[in-house]
C-alpha cells in the first residue's frame, strides 16, 4: 500500500481495539448479544443514538442532522462455526466459533466511519446498520421487516478479501455475487444382504449415479460463458459393510447469476432424479431451498462508490471486477428494495499468501480498517451531496 493519509487515521487505534475485542468473542447468527453490547458501548461513547430490540435484532445508530436525505452504512455482526487456527494473541476464546469472514473488521470500519462523521457531520442523515445473521438466516430481512430503513435513499456495504492487497478497493456495477440455493435429495431403495443384491435396490449405487449425472448439468447443459456451480457437499448412506443401503441422502448447493440458468438447473435436478428413480425402481425426492438472491449494484450508486474509492485510495487503488463472485451475500435483500452498492476491500499484505474467507487461518492486515472507515465516510458524504442536488 502506497503511503497515503486516511481521514480515519486518528481513530485507527480504537478501531484495532474494537476489532480485536470482537474477534476474541465471536457469536453465531442470531446470538450476537455480546457483540451488540460492544457496538452499543462505542455508539454511546461517540454520542450517537441507536435502537436495539435485543438478541437477534440489529443495532442501528442514527446520525441525524434534520435533513430529508438519509443513507445507510451496513456491517454484519455474526461469526462462523469452526476452530480458529491463527495463533493470534486475540484469537477466539469461544470454542468452535471464529470470525473467519472478516465481519469483526467490517464492524470496526463502520464504527470508525461513525466517529469521523460524528466529529464533522455531513448535511444529511446517516444510519449505521449492524445486522445479525448474514452467514445463515438472512438477517438483512430482519432489518428490512423492522421498518428501520424506511425512507433510506441508498445503502452501502463492503467485504474484506485476500483477492486484493491493502489499499485496493474493487467497485463495479451490476451483478457482484451469485444466487445461492441449497438442495436435498433423498433416495429410497430397498435394503438387503450384501451377498444377495438381486433382492435389493441399492440406494448407494443410485446415489453415485446421481452424483456423476448432476455434474453434467453445468458441464454439458449450461453455456460456459454463464457462471454456474453445482456442488454435492454431503453424502450419507449405509449402516454396515455387508448391508445394502435402503436410503441415501445427498445435500448440495447451486450457484448461478442468471434467472434462466437457475431455472434450468432446478429443472435438471428434478429431471435426473425422476429418470434414475424410474430406471432403478426407487423413489427419489428433491427439495430445493432458495438462498440469497444475487447482489446487483445499481448504476448511480456504483458511480458514487467509484468516486469515493478514488478519493480514498487513488486511481492506482481502484480495482475492476473480472467476473462476479460465486459466493452469496444477504446484502442482496437490501438491494432488492433500496438502491446501493457493495464493494471489496483488499486485506492482504503484498508478501502474505492468499488465504480464503471461511478458512480457520483467515486473518486480515489491520491497515484495511483505515481504508474501509475512510471509504465509508467518503461514500456517505458523496451520496448525500449528490442526492441534495439531484434527489433519488
Amino acid at each position: 500500500m502506497s503511503e497515503r493519509s486516511f481521514k480515519a487515521e486518528p481513530f485507527y487505534p480504537r478501531m484495532v481495539e474494537i476489532r480485536r475485542a470482537l474477534h476474541r468473542h465471536p457469536e453465531l447468527a442470531f446470538e450476537e448479544e455480546h457483540t451488540a453490547g460492544v457496538i452499543i458501548e462505542e455508539l454511546d461513547r461517540l454520542g450517537i443514538p441507536y435502537s436495539y430490540s435485543g438478541k437477534g435484532s440489529a443495532v442501528i445508530g442514527r446520525l441525524r442532522e434534520r435533513h430529508e436525505v438519509t443513507v445507510a452504512l451496513r456491517a454484519e455482526m455474526d461469526a462462523l462455526p469452526g476452530a480458529e487456527n491463527t495463533d493470534l494473541p486475540f484469537a477466539s476464546s469461544i470454542e468452535g466459533k471464529m470470525h473467519a469472514c472478516g465481519h469483526d473488521a467490517h464492524m470496526a470500519m463502520v464504527l470508525g466511519a461513525a466517529a469521523v462523521l460524528a466529529q464533522s457531520p455531513p448535511e444529511g442523515n446517516v444510519l449505521f446498520v449492524f445486522q445479525p445473521a448474514e452467514e445463515r438466516g438472512g438477517g438483512a430481512r430482519v432489518v428490512l421487516k423492522s421498518g428501520e430503513l424506511e425512507g433510506v435513499a441508498a445503502i452501502f456495504g463492503g467485504h474484506v478479501t485476500h483477492h486484493y492487497r491493502v489499499g485496493e478497493i474493487m467497485v463495479a456495477e451490476g451483478v457482484i455475487t451469485a444466487q445461492s440455493d441449497r438442495f436435498t435429495i433423498r433416495v429410497q431403495g430397498r435394503g438387503g444382504h450384501g451377498a444377495r443384491p438381486h433382492e435389493a435396490t441399492d440406494a448407494v449405487v443410485i446415489a453415485g449415479m446421481l452424483i456423476t449425472a448432476i455434474q453434467t448439468l453445468v458441464s454439458r447443459e449450461i453455456n460456459p460463458i454463464y457462471p454456474s456451480v453445482v456442488t454435492i457437499g454431503r453424502v450419507e448412506a449405509g449402516s454396515a459393510p455387508n448391508v445394502i443401503a435402503e436410503t441415501a441422502l445427498l445435500q448440495g448447493s447451486i450457484r448461478t447469476t442468471l434467472t434462466e440458468v437457475r431455472a434450468h438447473l432446478h429443472a435438471g435436478l428434478e429431471r435426473m432424479a425422476k429418470a434414475l428413480g424410474e430406471l432403478h425402481n426407487a423413489r427419489i425426492s428433491v427439495d430445493i431451498e432458495p438462498g440469497y438472491p444475487p447482489v446487483v449494484n445499481s448504476r448511480r450508486e456504483a458511480e458514487i462508490c467509484y468516486r469515493a474509492a478514488r478519493e480514498v485510495v487513488g486511481g492506482e487503488g481502484l480495482m475492476k471486477m473480472d467476473h462476479p463472485s460465486m459466493g452469496s451475500e444477504d446484502f442482496s435483500y437490501y438491494l432488492d428494495e433500496i438502491p446501493g452498492c457493495y464493494v471489496r476491500f483488499g486485506a492482504r499484505r503484498l508478501e502474505h499468501e492468499y488465504i480464503p474467507l471461511h478458512s480457520p487461518e483467515f486473518d486480515i492486515d489491520e491497515a484495511v480498517l483505515n481504508v474501509g472507515a475512510s471509504y465509508f465516510d467518503a461514500v456517505a458524504r458523496s451520496a448525500l451531496a449528490e442526492y441534495r442536488e439531484s434527489p433519488p
